[in-house]
């Protein structure tokens, strides 16, 4: 008997701040260790080392809608799952090779988001030299919210700020990043031709630290729409 073709999902979507139409999610790149201070507090060097890149799967963006508190679940295998809050861009025009100058251009909008990760299995991967999949892309673990459409006054030095259960953690400005905004869409497009739908997530600030289930996480970064994310 032949099997069955598989009925896929429909792809991910995103909210878009004052639209009906939704944001298409093809791929999801990250920058790491792109704030000094959480480099340092990871045990590395911050003094502008070239930048790295990594990928979340597509089934780890999980959308946040405006006003609501999404719940995901702790995922299996770990016992250390840390927060990282992260200003999210999305990318509405492709490209090969951008040039720093035009690569604002290139950008459709702005997100709030997560990048939560197995901090034991990422640290246990990295002494071993492997990849860093198993923490860094477990499902659900890209918490995104509505997509912000771009404007010449976004402020790209804003505040950054995460909280659990109300307590402040993660604090910092955009302006505190490593690599800037067009530095990261200009590099990445030397190793990937970048398209509309791509995300780029552009770093953590310091205070990363665990979460356990019924913890809420709430992300603010100025010019985005808050999110709110409970752990269950």
């Amino acid at each position: 008997m032949a099997l069955a073709i598989p009925v896929l999902e429909p792809p991910k979507t995103l909210a878009i701040t004052g639209r009906t139409e939704r944001f298409p999610v093809r791929r999801a790149f990250c920058i790491g260790r792109n704030y000094a201070a959480h480099a340092r507090e990871m045990g590395f060097d911050p003094d502008r080392e070239p930048p790295f890149f990594f990928m979340k799967s597509v089934e780890a963006i999980e959308p946040v809608e405006a006003g609501m508190t999404r719940e995901l679940p702790y995922p299996s295998v770990t016992k250390d799952y840390h927060h990282e809050a992260e200003l999210v861009v999305a990318i509405g025009k492709g490209g090969t090779d951008i040039a720093e100058a035009d690569a604002m251009s290139h950008i459709f909008g702005f997100a709030s988001g997560l990048d939560m990760t197995r901090r034991d299995l990422q640290g246990e991967a990295k002494k071993l030299g492997r990849p860093w999949e198993v923490g860094k892309s477990s499902d659900a673990s890209g918490p995104v919210g509505p997509i912000t459409p771009y404007r010449a006054d976004f402020p790209l030095k804003g505040q950054l700020k995460l909280s659990v259960d109300g307590a402040m953690r993660q604090s910092a400005t955009l302006a505190a990043m490593i690599w800037s905004i067009p530095e990261q869409i200009a590099i990445l497009s030397r190793y990937f031709e970048l398209k509309p739908g791509d995300l780029i997530f552009t770093g953590t600030p310091e205070g990363v630290a665990a979460v356990t289930r019924g913890q809420t996480m709430r992300v603010e970064i100025e010019g985005t729409e808050p999110i709110s994310v409970k752990i269950v």
